[in-house]
Order: structure tokens, then sequence, then C-alpha cells
């Protein structure tokens, strides 16, 4: 089996808000899934290391920044503006989701004052 990834201390208290907020499998921090008639407790609210295929599959990828910092199946690329961290998906990202938006708003504006100058003369 591949070697499993592990968490620092920061990305653990992430992952742990992010169970609270988003597995259908956690219910008041017991696994649904290893419910056997007696509550057993989520087993990735207490290790530090990705052990639920649930979790890793349809839970960590809502929060791609920590997604790519955890997983690092690709390379953590850094915003160009901002420096955060992000999680891309080709090769041709350079921006954070936020930075991404005002860059492209700054872009939008410089082409349509270029435009109306045009029309000016």
């Amino acid at each position: 089996m591949d070697k499993l990834p592990r968490m620092d201390d920061s990305q653990f208290r992430r992952v742990k808000k992010l169970i609270r907020r988003l597995c259908a499998n956690c219910e008041g921090g017991n696994c649904l899934l290893l419910d056997d008639g007696d509550p057993c407790p989520c087993p990735q609210m207490i290790s530090n290391t990705l052990i639920c295929k649930y979790f890793r599959a349809a839970v960590l990828p809502a929060d791609q920044e920590l997604h790519g910092e955890i997983m690092a199946a690709r390379p953590v690329k850094s915003c160009c503006i901002c420096g955060a961290p992000i999680f891309s998906r080709s090769n041709s990202v350079k921006y954070c989701p936020a930075c991404a938006a005002r860059e492209r708003r700054r872009r939008d504006r410089e082409r349509k004052a270029k435009a109306a100058s045009h029309f000016r003369k």
C-alpha cells in the first residue's frame, strides 16, 4: 500500500472543521460507516494521517488549497500576486481564485479604456 499522506497541526485543525461541516458519514464525531450498533469515533478526526478513503475522495477536494497542500499529487503552485498556494488543474493557472477575479476585472477595465480611447479620437 502507498505511504499515506500526513498532516501538520494547522492542516489537521482545518481537516477536522471540514469533516464537521461537509462529511456525510460523520455525525456527532462518530463515523456512520463504521457503526455496527455501537458508536465508533471517526478515525479521521483522531489521526493526522489520511486514512479515510471517503474523506480523501469526496470531502477533501472541496477545499482545493488544503487538498493541494496535503495530497501534493500535483506540484503546488503559488499565486503570482499574493503568493497563496494554488491547487492547479492545468499548467496555465497563475492566480488563486480571489486574485484571478481581481486580475480579470483589471484587464477588462484596461481593455475597455483602450477601446474607448479609440472612439474619442
